[in-house]
């Protein structure tokens, strides 16, 4: 390419200073040769002005949250702060590998939405995720989640994001979900690009602002407003079981034993070996839910 577009990277944060550091220096080091510019979008604490530079070709830009409080919220400042061709999302926690963004702006050509695989990693274990089809289509992500496909890897144009399917959604309760919504229009609008190389190393903390065990209504919430406006998923069994079954969990988790119950019964009777369902009837028969949690965790999955 003889004419690489300039790209806006947005890491929202709060209160890891320490860890942001470390993902910027993983973005200002990449073998891109355009211009890159990080818009660090500090959400429910102050900006810290420290981080930003202004060096040719490689600027951070440090801003406060203006629009709802939440991730959302922080990754749409972002957006609409910068002016790249393209832009990107990283969260304050995760690190780019050196060829992520040649290598998807190599790949996107004249495309809306790129990502790339991950590698999951703490102080003991890694491991390497990714979605090997090299375009992703709306159906793929009604049939499974993908979880894969990870917002640190997303790659989009300004004005498909901004103009075509739109910011990044702050009506979802809590903003749990956020992600996957977002792939689900981006994929109506088109299909998404992917890469099935290793782009971006993703940190496995427990300090998520998100928990099943601590926000369990939020997350049935989120998930039962996703149904809600998806009616795709009425012909996508396997997709809509595996969130009837994370709702089952949150449900079953928050002790509301009959509509965990009920959640339950709607997952077994669209996927009987979704094994979520009986994930959930185990913690309503007394298993503890964190339990369970940390189980999956340790072989890097999620409910």
């Amino acid at each position: 390419m003889d004419d690489w577009p300039a790209i806006t990277v947005v890491i929202p944060t709060r209160n890891r200073t320490g860890l942001l550091q470390e993902t910027i220096d993983s973005i200002l080091c990449q073998d891109y040769p355009g211009d890159l510019t990080c818009v660090a979008v500090f959400d429910q604490c102050p900006p810290e002005d420290s981080f930003a530079t202004d060096a040719p070709g490689r600027r951070v830009v440090v801003t406060a949250n203006t629009r709802s409080p939440g991730i959302a919220g922080a990754r749409n400042t972002g957006a609409l702060l910068g002016d790249g061709e393209l832009v990107a999302f990283c969260d304050d926690t995760d690190l780019w590998l050196p060829h992520k963004l040649r290598s998807q702006v190599t790949a996107l050509g004249a495309g809306h939405f790129a990502t790339c695989g991950i590698e999951l990693f703490n102080d003991e274990a890694v491991f390497p995720r990714s979605v090997s089809a090299p375009t992703v289509t709306l159906r793929d992500l009604l049939r499974s989640q993908l979880p894969s496909m990870h917002p640190s890897t997303y790659l989009m144009r300004r004005e498909a994001l901004v103009n075509g399917f739109g910011l990044v959604s702050e009506e979802l309760p809590g903003g749990y979900g956020e992600d996957y919504e977002l792939l689900l229009r981006a994929a109506r609008f088109g299909p998404i690009t992917n890469l099935a190389g290793t782009g971006v190393r993703v940190r496995l903390h427990t300090a998520s602002h998100f928990s099943v065990v601590d926000t369990s209504e939020t997350i049935s919430s989120a998930l039962r407003w996703m149904l809600d406006r998806y009616p795709e998923f009425a012909g996508a069994p396997g997709g809509y079981a595996q969130l009837a079954g994370k709702i089952a969990f949150a449900e079953a988790t928050a002790g509301r034993t009959v509509q965990a119950l009920r959640w339950i019964g709607q997952t077994v009777r669209r996927r009987p070996w979704e094994p979520r369902a009986y994930l959930a009837l185990a913690v309503t028969a007394g298993v503890p839910a964190g339990a369970i949690v940390r189980w999956l965790q340790q072989m890097g999955r999620g409910i």
